[in-house]
């Protein structure tokens, strides 16, 4: 997971693969989120950022062909064993114009400086008709920002406009203390959506309590 101009996740690609292979429920509720946009198919479908290759077998229980791409050497030694891996930039894809029929991105627009830089490269990648699921945090209620230390009490606080990188985090055994995140507010994700050439299809907010802590989109490349 993740692709920025630094792989950030060399240095804990072995605790990551421990700890996102342990998810237990809520990588359930991240991999159900997932297929429920995605859908069945067949051709290669993109694992954008794809880390240890943990979410792979979501799209191929649904027929496709999953291919990833990460940058980060340090998790693409686990993720070879999962699907063919690729090493680059999100935000400069190795991959030919039109060429792919679907690509996701899970769990990983945190994890790179510029996501818009990474949807504009979608919409490039992808044929037309082609599909894009976007499955990540959800960006009004968790980052820097929201303290679920009180759940199902949910503290938001000023620092939503703030778009820098952030260590900051209520959970301090977690990802972000460890690699950081970078905070996309949810206007600025859909209008980067837009802007890039894909058109929404659907959303979904998914939770294990009354506050949803995933945020999804299915959205296509128009015809």
């Amino acid at each position: 997971m993740g692709a920025t101009s630094t792989p950030a996740y060399d240095a804990h690609a072995d605790w990551y693969e421990g700890f996102i292979s342990g998810g237990g429920d809520y990588l359930r509720r991240v991999h159900a989120t997932v297929a429920d946009l995605l859908g069945p198919g067949t051709g290669p479908c993109l694992d954008i950022c794809c880390g240890t290759g943990t979410h792979a077998s979501v799209p191929g229980g649904l027929g496709w062909t999953p291919l990833g791409v990460d940058l980060s050497g340090g998790q693409l030694r686990h993720a070879r064993g999962r699907l063919p891996v690729a090493r680059g930039d999100a935000s400069a894809l190795p991959i030919a114009d039109a060429s792919s029929p679907a690509a996701m991105c899970v769990l990983s627009s945190t994890d790179v400086p510029d996501y818009p830089a990474v949807l504009r490269e979608v919409g490039r990648v992808l044929r037309p008709g082609g599909r894009f699921v976007h499955v990540g945090v959800h960006p009004c209620f968790v980052g820097a920002f929201s303290d679920w230390g009180r759940h199902p009490s949910v503290v938001v606080d000023e620092r939503y406009a703030d778009r820098s990188r952030s260590f900051d985090s209520w959970n301090t055994e977690g990802v972000r203390v460890r690699v950081g995140a970078w905070h996309l507010p949810l206007a600025d994700l859909l209008n980067a959506t837009v802007a890039a050439g894909l058109r929404p299809v659907r959303f979904v907010e998914a939770g294990s309590g009354g506050v949803p802590d995933l945020f999804g989109f299915l959205a296509e490349r128009p015809r």
